[in-house]
């Protein structure tokens, strides 16, 4: 079982991690780093660089795909070396998967129009141009499509993915390998949640 992780200049870290510490222990899994082509992606603080093994060519049938997102995905909405090769790659895969805004590249190759789709809550609605109908759940499933909210959610979405691939024990095993048992010391997750204000806030300085 082949897991290729999307890499692409300035992806957000723990999109791309997160998804990974939870499918890699599947069995028979080979998981590969692939990006436009092999060497250092930087994410988007540009202090972490993760190494892409293959290039966009080399990986031509994987079972799971896994897009990251990121602050600024608009630069890969329109690139159709990324677009191409998601819905290339698309027709084999068993799930297809997305993080955070990678939902909107998903979107851009065609391959949610129609589809329930999630996204990070300050770029929900933008789903809809693509003909996706956007939903405030953590992670979707939509057939083979798989969608995860802001960041953080590429756990469960992982980790959720993990269950229905190799069953609950399964899955219960990886939680408890790696210890994830999440007790936030605060609770402004979500901006039905969060202080008010401090969603508006942060709309501004993203705008």
């Amino acid at each position: 079982m082949q897991i290729a992780i999307l890499l692409y200049d300035k992806f957000t870290a723990l999109d791309a991690i997160g998804p990974y510490q939870m499918l890699s222990p599947l069995p028979d899994a080979e998981t590969v780093f692939v990006a436009e082509r092999p060497g250092l992606v930087r994410d988007d603080t540009g202090a972490l660089a993760f190494q892409a093994d293959k290039g966009l060519d080399e990986v031509v049938r994987p079972d799971i795909v896994v897009v990251p997102g990121g602050p600024e995905t608009a630069a890969q909405l329109e690139n159709a070396a990324v677009l191409d090769w998601l819905r290339a790659v698309d027709a084999g895969s068993t799930w297809t998967t997305s993080v955070c805004t990678g939902s909107l590249i998903l979107a851009a190759a065609g391959l949610l129009e129609g589809r329930r789709a999630t996204s990070h809550w300050m770029f929900l609605e933008e789903l809809r141009a693509y003909g996706a109908e956007p939903t405030g759940d953590r992670v979707v499933f939509d057939g083979k499509y798989v969608t995860a909210a802001g960041v953080s959610s590429g756990i469960d979405m992982g980790l959720t993915l993990v269950g229905r691939i190799a069953g609950d024990e399964y899955a219960q095993t990886v939680q408890l390998m790696t210890e994830y048992d999440p007790q936030p010391p605060y609770d402004a997750g979500s901006p039905a949640k969060a202080p008010a204000g401090l969603a508006d806030k942060l709309r501004a300085a993203f705008g």
